[in-house]
């Protein structure tokens, strides 16, 4: 029997700092499990309406399910939260968009009628699961020469992008760094940045600590500094620690409902999720795929580029930004529409973690630019992938 979509909205969302992957970073000794379950209750506390047996599901993106991140993060940290244990779990994986892709997966669940409330959201401890670790690849991707082994390492993938594009300069880059770094720095000044954080008290090996900040940003970033980083992916290479993300631990979470239940709730939240797509390029090219995934997504809900007045791009690699910034005519490299409070070179990217952020930052953003109708979230995804979610502003 045929039934009308519902609309789907984002009532809230939060996410702990962003700690460096390693011994020296605040997260060190901290499960990933217990990240996921601080996120999920501080949903809960902010929005007392929403009571813990009216969340339908709890959906969680890892890149790496093992360990602290494994036996099904969503539906352990039901137990390990305040959520009842009524309300179901499971855990999703598409790499870098573990926590775009539970977002979407959640939103799909409501508009057909399948849930009215669920819990989303992407968690990566980089410190104890770096990229790939523990990882069996079938032989027959390199023997058959499907994939080579620098397809597989993102920083060189981001090499290749230079390649592609020999325009885009590495002093671009450096400049685009830059003013990541300092859109950033007005972002932590004002406070942006502390409103979509909950501290943690953890243990670490000087005894316990608040963690309440993200060890990512360099805000003294200089061009000269960059311009003495060593290229580690290639030599005489374009790409840098400076001009790209770090390797973080963290999780960021969100509350979705059906417009109707937030109407019955008396909840006003900001962000109506209409839209989305993925799109798969060669490995090799891994940082392009937000151009086909946002060209599929336009074609898809019959929309152009510059209908979207905000748009949230994962920085995994400074080329990788510049290369959609040309492709869609945005001005290189300080674009107002784009990541107005900065993005992942200064703030981190904890992998499926950060699919949600981007909602995160684009829900304040909508907040603070009313007259913005429509926003988009984007980023590239290991092995080939784009991802892309459409968002209409409700303040507008």
């Amino acid at each position: 029997m045929a039934q009308k979509l519902r609309d789907v909205v984002m009532v809230d969302g939060i996410r702990t700092p962003f700690g460096r992957a390693g011994e020296k970073g605040f997260f060190w000794l901290t499960r990933a499990d217990d990240l996921v379950t601080k996120v999920i209750d501080e949903l809960l506390h902010r929005n007392p309406q929403i009571k813990p047996d009216m969340i339908d599901e709890n959906i969680w993106g890892a890149s790496t399910q093992t360990g602290d991140q494994g036996i099904t993060m969503g539906r352990t940290t039901v137990l390990t939260s305040n959520l009842d244990v009524s309300t179901a779990g499971c855990s999703v994986d598409r790499m870098c968009a573990g926590g775009m892709t539970a977002l979407t997966y959640g939103a799909g669940q409501i508009a057909m009628g399948a849930a009215d409330c669920i819990i989303t959201g992407g968690v990566e401890h980089m410190g104890h699961h770096p990229m790939g670790a523990g990882a069996d690849p079938n032989p027959r991707l390199f023997q058959e020469n499907i994939v080579t082994v620098d397809d597989i390492n993102m920083g060189k993938t981001a090499e290749n992008l230079h390649d592609m594009f020999p325009d885009i300069k590495k002093e671009t880059c450096d400049e685009y760094a830059i003013f990541c770094q300092q859109k950033a720095k007005k972002a932590l000044d004002s406070g942006m940045i502390g409103k979509m954080i909950v501290p943690m008290t953890v243990y670490t090996k000087d005894g316990w600590t608040r963690a309440d900040y993200d060890m990512q940003p360099r805000p003294e970033t200089t061009m000269q500094g960059l311009s003495e980083l060593k290229t580690p992916f290639r030599e005489g290479g374009r790409v840098t620690a400076g001009n790209s993300s770090g390797l973080n631990d963290g999780a960021a979470g969100a509350i979705l409902m059906s417009a109707d239940l937030a109407k019955e709730l008396g909840l006003k939240p900001v962000i109506k999720i209409f839209g989305w797509a993925f799109a798969g390029v060669p490995p090799k090219i891994m940082g392009y795929g937000p151009v086909p995934s946002t060209k599929k997504a336009l074609k898809n809900y019959n929309m152009k580029f510059e209908d979207f007045g905000l748009i949230e791009l994962n920085e995994a690699f400074a080329v990788q930004a510049i290369a959609f910034m040309n492709e869609f005519g945005l001005k290189v490299v300080d674009d107002p529409k784009m990541n107005i409070y900065g993005g992942a070179i200064a703030f981190g990217h904890p992998l499926a973690s950060s699919g949600i952020r981007l909602m995160i930052h684009l829900m304040h953003a909508f907040q603070e630019r009313k007259n913005v109708k429509y926003g988009m979230t984007t980023m590239c995804v290991g092995l080939g992938q784009g991802g892309t979610v459409f968002c209409e502003n409700l303040l507008a």
